[in-house]
């Protein structure tokens, strides 16, 4: 039995260790809350601030696009035309003024002024004020020299004594494909950005900036930053500072802006300390759009205090209700392990002991029923092969003895021929030993000896073709095979009237029965002399070849080919093309069966002017099959 002592030991070191516990969860849960909060607080900012730039880029470029249609329009004119030709001409520039200043009062623009291509204004819409632009070289201007360079221009130029941005739009004016002079529209940015200031009460809460090419503010909401330099606001809004590595608010930027944190989507946290005396350090979220056509940057800050501060809210609640389920849970923890552990321990064991014997005994029996039909399905599935192996022999048997019926009276032929020369060579041996002419009886005796050599390679092939035997995979040399095929076959051939033409590699040897081999290349040689049966060019093409580790037959005939509603079944048991009674079908789908026993593929093609079978067999370097 533990010791009092012992157990308060233990016991307060559970306690202390709930607490641990306790106030790990706190923390955790503070940082999570903080971190989720400030996440979506900071989302919902940059989807309001995109918001508001979509508005703004949208208002912006609308207000530009009611005048930058109208250079383009004046450059087609014909009074602007005729003035930029003859610009001598004082009625007619009087009549272009007239026509520019309407047209600049009806598009509410600054002002509207032709130019010719040295850059010196003929007529003007403000003619009749005292800072007429008639007369004045703009030739300097950076407008003029765009529109003369690439067609078209667009300026932004800040107007010094009006203090409000101004926007040109300068277009060419061509005759004949000939440039003649410049057609340049100013207007005023100051409505936009009134509206801009008017919609921005509270200045430090959101502020929208236009930045151009040369990194100055365009258009500001707070006008005390119009105009001034933005050297260095892009680079900062990428985030490329090579001083990121310092901790953070440690590196100024322009305006006294300082990089605080990266956010999603490409921006950023700073603060601006000129922007707000009163609260220096307050965080503003940045964004910006890219206005393509003008080579504008708009850019947002947006005031992000409320953001950190629902943070820390969130994160100070959620600690709270951390703690308090903390605590709740330990409490109810120790009461219920006051309770129940003893009997739960118990109680644990003999259900799991139970469960073991229960589990064990159901195991050993489906064990048992599933070795017993395994082992019955063994017996069935030797059975079943040993019945499929020995109708598969029987097939194979029948197929050959078929085959050898088919080609029977050319074999007796091929033998009745060696016969007859036999007889007639014996009757002439006998006249001419009667007269002791022993150099003709010897030459009578060497044919009598190539006869019964001839007959006795083709009872031999006759044999062994015919015999029973079971699947031997050997090297077999494809020559050999080849040459006994077109032995069987002489006799159809010659009668037949078949050009031969075989080339075989004496050298290449496949791993294959041979017997089992020499009944494909008889089976297909046969299937090809009959496809030429009505064939005005009978040709008959055996070639055997080794590449890649395979050996090659090819047998191909010059015949009509087979048709493609053919070709996709055949070789299929029991299909063919012949008449009833001059096949079963069956010569092509064993074929197959045959040369897949020994690991090669049987293919049928067609091919220019008739059709070919192809064995793709293995490859050896070994002793050839003879």
């Amino acid at each position: 039995m533990p010791s009092t002592r012992q157990f308060f030991t233990s016991r307060s070191a559970l306690t202390i260790a709930a607490w641990i516990g306790i106030l790990g969860l706190s923390l955790a849960a503070i940082s999570l809350a903080y971190t989720w909060s400030k996440r979506v607080g900071y989302a919902q900012l940059n989807d309001m601030s995109a918001h508001q730039l979509d508005l703004y880029a949208a208002g912006l470029e609308s207000e530009l696009g009611k005048h930058e249609y109208l250079p383009g329009i004046l450059a087609l004119d014909h009074n602007v035309l005729a003035l930029l030709d003859a610009p001598t001409d004082a009625q007619l520039g009087a009549r272009v003024n007239k026509r520019l200043a309407g047209l600049n009062v009806r598009a509410g623009s600054l002002a509207i002024f032709a130019m010719d291509k040295s850059g010196l204004v003929r007529a003007a819409s403000n003619w009749f004020q005292p800072d007429s632009l008639v007369g004045k070289d703009l030739s300097g201007q950076p407008y003029f020299a765009d529109a003369m360079r690439n067609g078209r221009a667009h300026h932004f130029a800040p107007n010094a004594l009006r203090g409000s941005p101004e926007y040109y739009f300068a277009q060419p004016v061509l005759r004949d494909a000939a440039l003649v002079g410049v057609v340049v529209v100013k207007i005023s940015l100051e409505p936009i950005e009134s509206a801009w200031i008017a919609a921005s009460p509270q200045s430090n809460q959101e502020i929208f900036l236009v930045v151009d090419e040369s990194d100055t503010i365009v258009i500001a909401s707070a006008p005390e930053w119009k105009d001034q330099k933005d050297n260095g606001v892009a680079l900062m809004l990428r985030a490329k500072l090579k001083e990121l590595s310092q901790p953070p608010g440690a590196t100024a930027m322009p305006f006294n802006m300082r990089f605080m944190a990266s956010l999603e989507h490409g921006n950023h946290a700073v603060t601006w300390p000129a922007l707000n005396p009163q609260a220096p350090h307050t965080l503003y979220a940045t964004q910006e759009r890219f206005m393509v056509r003008q080579g504008w940057r708009l850019i947002t800050l947006s005031n992000a205090s409320s953001v950190i501060a629902n943070a820390r809210q969130a994160g100070f609640g959620t600690a709270v209700l951390a703690a308090f389920i903390g605590l709740l849970g330990m409490y109810l923890a120790q009461r219920r392990h006051a309770i129940a552990s003893r009997l739960a321990a118990r109680e644990a064991l003999q259900r799991a002991h139970d469960k073991l014997e229960l589990r064990i005994e159901q195991r050993t029996a489906e064990l048992h029923l599933m070795n017993q039909e395994l082992l019955r399905e063994i017996g069935e599935r030797k059975r079943a092969e040993q019945v499929l192996r020995a109708s598969q022999d029987d097939l194979l048997q029948a197929s050959k003895l078929a085959l050898l019926g088919q080609i029977s009276a050319g074999i007796t032929h091929e033998i009745n021929q060696p016969l007859t020369a036999l007889r007639s060579l014996s009757h002439n041996t006998q006249l001419l030993l009667k007269r002791g002419d022993l150099g003709r009886i010897e030459r009578n005796l060497r044919a009598i000896a190539d006869l019964t050599e001839r007959i006795g390679r083709l009872t031999g092939q006759l044999k062994s073709f015919s015999r029973k035997a079971p699947l031997t995979v050997a090297p077999v040399a494809l020559a050999k095979a080849v040459e006994n095929t077109l032995l069987l076959l002489e006799n159809r051939i010659r009668t037949e009237q078949i050009a031969l033409d075989v080339d075989i590699d004496a050298g290449v040897r496949a791993l294959c029965d041979g017997n089992r081999l020499e009944q494909v290349l008889i089976n297909l040689c046969a299937n090809a002399l009959d496809a030429m049966l009505e064939a005005p060019r009978k040709i008959l093409t055996v070639r055997a070849w080794g590449a890649d580790g395979r050996a090659w037959i090819r047998v191909e005939d010059s015949g009509a080919g087979i048709a493609d509603a053919v070709m996709a079944r055949l070789f299929e048991p029991f299909f063919s093309t012949k008449l009833s009674g001059q096949g079963l079908g069956l010569g092509l789908a064993i074929s197959a069966d045959i040369v897949r026993e020994f690991g090669g593929v049987l293919r049928a093609i067609n091919v220019e002017g008739g059709a070919a079978f192809e064995l793709d067999l293995k490859l050896t370097e070994e002793d050839s099959y003879v």
